[in-house]
This record gives structure tokens, sequence and C-alpha cells, in this order.
């Protein structure tokens, strides 16, 4: 019992002594789960762009990021090592592996929902191939755009932790320590509730921007 008193799981006194060290740890885990989640936009994309000009490549190119998705986060972690060395480009590249998937097939699916007639239209309106796109399709398929970018972002958030295996893991980081530490229970808990209420911050701000999105999904309902 007094072991317990002496490491509690709650504990506001860590919190207010540490602030400064918790702060640090979320600026951390909000860079890395961003800049992931924007590598695997930037790549997705394209590619998308090029499945559906050649449909045959649509099999293969989910195929292989699904098995990329497959890969266990300590062995990817350990094959990026070498190649991008102890630095949070590591942790980024892996992570955006992680999200290509989700933002991937979200991104065909939306661009594939975009009604036909639709763009005929905009086609007799004289748009090019490039207007049509990104005047057109892409403000359609956004919705759905979002919710992969949505899924992906909040997964990466509790992703993120395992990048405290090459020092950079925001909240992750703080977890690893508390175990190091003899089981400090406090900073074990702290960092799992942030991280926690971090992603529930990405999961609304991002389901608030996907609804924006679609206006006139928000005009029918009412």
């Amino acid at each position: 019992m007094p072991a317990d008193a002496a490491n509690p799981w709650l504990s506001w006194d860590y919190v207010t002594s540490h602030w400064e060290e918790l702060l640090a740890a979320g600026r951390e885990h909000v860079l890395l789960t961003v800049a992931s989640v924007v590598l695997a936009l930037l790549v997705a994309f394209p590619l998308a762009m090029l499945v559906r000009r050649y449909r045959v490549l649509l099999g293969p190119a989910l195929s292989v990021a699904g098995v990329l998705y497959t890969i266990p986060s300590l062995a990817l972690i350990s094959l990026l090592w070498p190649v991008f060395g102890l630095s949070p480009l590591t942790v980024i590249v892996a992570l955006a592996v992680y999200a290509l998937l989700v933002v991937l097939r979200n991104t065909v699916v939306g661009l594939d929902a975009v009604d036909p007639d639709v763009v005929d239209a905009a086609r007799g309106m004289g748009m090019d191939r490039r207007g049509i796109l990104w005047r057109v399709e892409v403000p359609l398929a956004l919705p759905a755009i979002l919710a992969g970018v949505r899924i992906a972002t909040v997964s990466t958030v509790g992703l993120v932790t395992i990048g405290a295996l090459v020092g950079y893991g925001g909240f992750g980081s703080l977890i690893l320590s508390g175990f190091q530490q003899n089981f400090w229970h406090a900073q074990i808990l702290t960092a799992t509730v942030a991280c926690v209420l971090l992603a529930v911050l990405f999961e609304v701000a991002l389901h608030w921007l996907q609804a924006r999105s679609a206006p006139w999904a928000r005009e029918r309902v009412r």
C-alpha cells in the first residue's frame, strides 16, 4: 500500500510539475502525425490519378498498400532505421506507409463516385481534363477523401508512440520513459490520456471539416 501511494496512477502534481515536458511531447506528436498523413496524401493522390487512368493498376496498387499495412510496426521501424537514422523522418515515413492504404482507397472511391453526367456537363461547357478534375471531381470527392484522411489521422495518433524506439514518439516517449523509470504510473497514464484526447480532437476537427466540405448534403438533411 505505501508503494502504491508513492507511485499513484492519478497525480495532478505530476501534470503541474511536468507541463512543459507534456507540451513539448504534444507538439512533437502533432507534428509527426500531420507530417505523416500529409506525406501519405502526397503519395496517394497522384497514385489515385494513375490507377484511375490505367485501371489495370488499381488492384496491384491496393494490394501493395495492403501488404505494407500488415508489416509490424517494430519491423518497419527497424527496416527504415538504417536508411533514415535516428531522425523524425524514420517515424514519418513509417507512419505514412500505414496511412497510405486508407487515403488511397478513399481517394479512388470518392473520385469514382462522381456522377458521370456532371462530368459530361462540365465537358460540354468546354472544360479540359485538368479543369474537370480540380473544379468538378475533386470538390465532389472531397468528403470521401477527407473521410480517409480522418481515419488515417486518428489511427496515426496511436501509432506515433512506436516512434519512441528511435527517440521521436511524442507522448509515446513519455510512456516508454515511464516504464523505464520503475513503472512511473502517473507519467504513463497522463501520456496515455493525452494521446487519447489528441486523437479525439483530431477526430472532431476533421469530422467538422468533412461536413463543411459537403454543404449540399447538409441542405438535404435540413
